[in-house]
């Protein structure tokens, strides 16, 4: 009778044993860098908010310089209509404010940045559409290759010292 316990103990044991064994967990999936933040845009002073949501859903806008005599100078902000990120990839379209809005078509890339947080540590590179409907609703559109950099983050400020 002791055999017998001890033989179904042992085989107990190796049966915990051997479940604990393939209950490994995978190891952690490699996290997507987070590409959100500001990027410069065409002209100094104007820049892209880009947030990366979940499922690759993008949101965030375009804040110009506006052009024409009634708004010049003033900012302008285009939020985007819709937004997208698959793996690098990366497109937004803004919704039209004062008859212009835009399209961006290309990808997210390692820039010149050592560091996270330094400036074009990111880079959005790819095709820009500028496309403006004029009072007579005919609609222009100008295409141009571009490269908007992030712009710095604070990300390890150490506090001020303190008197």
């Amino acid at each position: 009778m002791n055999k017998r316990i001890i033989v179904s103990l042992l085989l107990l044991t190796a049966s915990l044993l051997a479940g604990q064994i393939n209950d490994k967990s995978p190891p952690p999936a490699k996290t997507a860098p987070d590409y959100s933040g500001m990027y410069t845009f065409l002209r100094e002073g104007e820049f892209v908010q880009v947030t990366v949501e979940e499922a690759g859903r993008v949101t965030g806008f375009v804040s110009r310089y506006g052009d024409l005599e009634s708004d010049k100078g003033t900012f302008l902000d285009h939020f985007f209509k819709e937004g997208k990120l698959d793996g690098n990839k990366i497109g937004f379209t803004t919704v039209t404010v004062h008859g212009v809005w835009f399209e961006f078509k290309g990808s997210v890339d390692r820039g010149p940045g050592k560091n996270t947080g330094d400036e074009a540590y990111f880079v959005l590179k790819g095709t820009l559409t500028e496309s403006r409907m004029d009072e007579s609703k005919k609609v222009s559109s100008k295409t141009r290759d571009v490269e908007f950099k992030s712009f710095p983050q604070d990300l390890g400020a150490t506090p001020g010292k303190q008197d």
